[in-house]
């Protein structure tokens, strides 16, 4: 029995199909990219996040998870990842969050802003976002502009809507899978509904690593 067992579901045929046809960034058979990406455009396996800037889990994932799988993976070119906002509530600090680090995004600035976020360690007001953007030299007016524009909600619950169809009601939520493969019934993406250790995810990665070295010889 592997390390994952109990741990994650794999998604088959009949739900891809469905997020095949409903979720935009599957359209093609991988995720859309923009600036929400860490790692290089053409690393072997993708690995998404769905996640809540005021989620305790996710916070744990941040601080004991990603940083293995930063260093070992994402840096070295092995995996690229994308995040994708995944608000519990239709408003309030998840939201704004998201908002935030979306407009920090809009100045070439999202993954100072993001990290900032999580490592506030739930302080998620509206001072807080004020002292990130000035920490990392944003354009205060055109930040805060944004914030009261919200020009990202509609894309912001998009996220959300997405993960619902990979079948997440909860946060944090990862989805594994080839970068360049269209997901199958042989070769499927993997679900992992929540921030399970490092050893878990390290077990999937090299399975896929090791798949798609097989294909390339």
């Amino acid at each position: 029995m592997t390390a994952m067992a109990g741990w994650m579901m794999r998604v088959g045929a009949p739900v891809l199909l469905f997020v095949l046809t409903t979720a935009s960034v599957m359209a093609a058979g991988a995720p859309a990219v923009d600036n929400r990406m860490r790692g290089k455009m053409d690393a072997p396996i993708t690995l998404i996040e769905y996640s809540d800037f005021t989620c305790g889990y996710c916070l744990k994932f941040f601080k004991e998870t990603w940083p293995k799988i930063q260093a070992r993976y994402v840096d070295t070119g092995k995996v690229r990842f994308l995040y994708k906002d995944y608000p519990r509530a239709d408003q309030g600090p998840g939201v704004t969050a998201a908002l935030a680090a979306r407009c920090a995004g809009d100045q070439g600035t999202y993954w100072p802003m993001h990290d900032r976020l999580f490592a506030a360690d739930g302080r998620l007001d509206v001072d807080s976002y004020s002292q990130h953007a000035k920490a990392i030299n944003l354009d205060q007016a055109k930040f805060r502009q944004c914030l009261r524009d919200a020009p990202h909600m509609k894309a912001i619950f998009q996220d959300r809507d997405e993960a619902n169809s990979w079948g997440f009601h909860g946060t944090p939520g990862f989805i594994l899978m080839r970068t360049t493969q269209q997901p199958t019934a042989q070769n499927p993406a993997l679900a992992i509904p929540g921030a399970f250790p490092f050893a878990a995810f390290e077990e999937e990665i090299e399975k896929l690593l090791a798949a798609s070295e097989g294909k390339v010889k």
